[in-house]
């Protein structure tokens, strides 16, 4: 059972670094999109960049990266008969997937933050918790017009939701492996958007709508 679970992990993990905002920037760009804008492989600068219908395909490919090793894992666990009551494998596999678009071995562990990958994941194995992880998105960005908070922001109200919701009982064997997923997703969420953090700090990330770019926007975080 277990080999089954870190095969799809592998799998997983390697899907999910399958760099399509950087395959992207090669196809319509003829360049390394992390040459332009805010230096990253993802959805946002891809929109930023490349315009909002590639910034969309963008965004369903990456959220597809976290769907599809999910539901692969659940299939290949009934496949091959395997119980698996706390959700170890296609949990796991969507924690991998996650951590491969953030780290991808094809671009030498240089990628994107995860959000939308993270989206694709939540959606299959907690749908619930997507609900009102979009739904924080949808209003901070409503408010602040800033993506990068509003992504930290539905991190967060996964995880407090997750938490509330789930009580004890978030800490028993049966919840045990998304209770843990909800602890390190968020947190490399937030890592990743440290960068996004400081100049939200200070008062100069850009908000949709702004044509003003931060001279920090180029630096990669």
């Amino acid at each position: 059972m277990f080999f089954v679970i870190a095969l799809c992990s592998v799998a997983a993990f390697v899907i999910g670094g399958i760099p399509f905002g950087y395959l992207a920037g090669r196809l319509l760009l003829g360049d390394d999109i992390r040459r332009h804008g805010s230096g990253n492989i993802g959805t946002t600068n891809v929109w930023r960049v490349l315009g909002w219908r590639a910034g969309l395909v963008v965004l369903l490919l990456d959220a597809l990266k976290g769907m599809l090793p999910v539901l692969g894992a659940v299939w290949v666990m009934r496949r091959f008969g395997l119980d698996d009551p706390t959700q170890l494998a296609p949990v796991l596999a969507g924690l991998s997937a996650v951590l491969g678009h953030m780290y991808p071995v094809w671009l030498r562990l240089s990628g994107g933050k995860g959000v939308a990958t993270a989206m694709g994941v939540v959606l299959v194995v907690a749908p619930l918790h997507s609900v009102v992880a979009l739904l924080t998105f949808a209003v901070s960005l409503l408010f602040s017009r800033m993506v990068s908070l509003s992504s930290i922001l539905a991190a967060l109200a996964f995880l407090i939701f997750h938490l509330q919701k789930a009580g004890l009982a978030a800490w028993s064997m049966n919840r045990l492996p998304l209770t843990i997923f909800s602890l390190i997703v968020p947190a490399t969420i937030l890592w990743r958007h440290r960068s996004n953090v400081v100049r939200i700090l200070n008062g100069t990330e850009r908000r949709i709508g702004s044509s003003k770019r931060p001279p920090e926007e180029n630096s990669k975080p």
